[in-house]
């Protein structure tokens, strides 16, 4: 029995020495590669991670449940790992590694450069996805935006102007934040290779994800700062145009409504 389990566990988890190989590795190869290859993997990341939070808000709106939106938001996190690409995050903690190693080619300056285009990636990936959903919630920018639209500009200034309004503590809180959730989420990397199986890679990338969403930690930008924030700004361009607008001017001008003003206008 105890020979069976043994192998289990050789077969599922790697030992601790190839367990730290594999990291060193990781982020080796994630700074020998092209910067097209760079690009295209963080731009993916960024548009599928913001896709998930989309999807998150949705479901909380729809089902007035934020634990169900919470629990399936780590499915865009789950998904852009298995399929290779890049967050920032994700960098951050697995290509020191490689200098730290003192891996042949590795230097702070080819560190520096991967860090900055995966950003990159990363941030046009995520502007991508946000104009989509302004675009979808607002109907082409003809109308407002519906409650999913309201939620996603709420999160999104909250993420943003809301720190801002409370200056330097403001500023602190955020930093703060973004460190612990900087934290879970290279737990959620490093989960990940723990294990050599699918379900036991989703597990260890789900969990941290999971305490992300209930901690409120704000995300860096991709998900709730990006993405939100153009649908909150272009549809509230949206509510105002269609009101000054001269089909819905028309329209209320055959209403019922307009007799009031018509009415204190003559009394006046």
């Amino acid at each position: 029995i105890v020979f069976k389990v043994d192998e289990y566990f050789d077969a599922d988890n790697p030992p601790p020495p190839e367990f730290v190989t594999k990291m060193v590795d990781s982020g080796e190869s994630k700074l020998l590669m092209s910067t097209r290859d760079t690009l295209i993997r963080a731009f993916m990341a960024g548009a599928i991670l913001a896709l998930a939070a989309a999807f998150a808000v949705t479901v909380t709106v729809q089902t007035g449940q934020p634990l169900l939106g919470a629990l399936l938001f780590p499915v865009g996190f789950i998904l852009l790992y298995l399929m290779g690409f890049d967050l920032l995050t994700g960098v951050f903690t697995l290509v020191p590694l490689a200098l730290l190693d003192k891996r042949r080619g590795v230097t702070v300056r080819s560190m520096l450069r991967n860090w900055g285009l995966v950003f990159l990636g990363n941030f046009l990936g995520a502007i991508l996805v946000a104009v989509m959903m302004a675009v979808i919630l607002t109907y082409g920018f003809s109308v407002a935006p519906d409650e999913v639209g309201q939620r996603l500009g709420e999160i999104g200034h909250s993420r943003t102007v809301g720190y801002a309004e409370h200056g330097a503590a403001g500023m602190l809180t955020l930093f703060i934040r973004g460190v612990l959730c900087n934290w879970m989420v290279s737990t959620g990397v490093v989960a990940a290779m723990m294990s050599t199986s699918l379900p036991g890679k989703v597990i260890g990338m789900w969990m941290p994800r999971r305490s992300i969403c209930r901690l409120s930690s704000a995300r860096k930008a991709r998900a709730n700062s990006l993405g939100p924030a153009p649908t909150s700004r272009w549809a509230s361009r949206a509510s105002r145009s269609a009101t000054s607008s001269p089909r819905s001017s028309w329209r209320s001008s055959m209403s019922a409504d307009t007799r009031r003003p018509t009415a204190r206008r003559v009394a006046t």
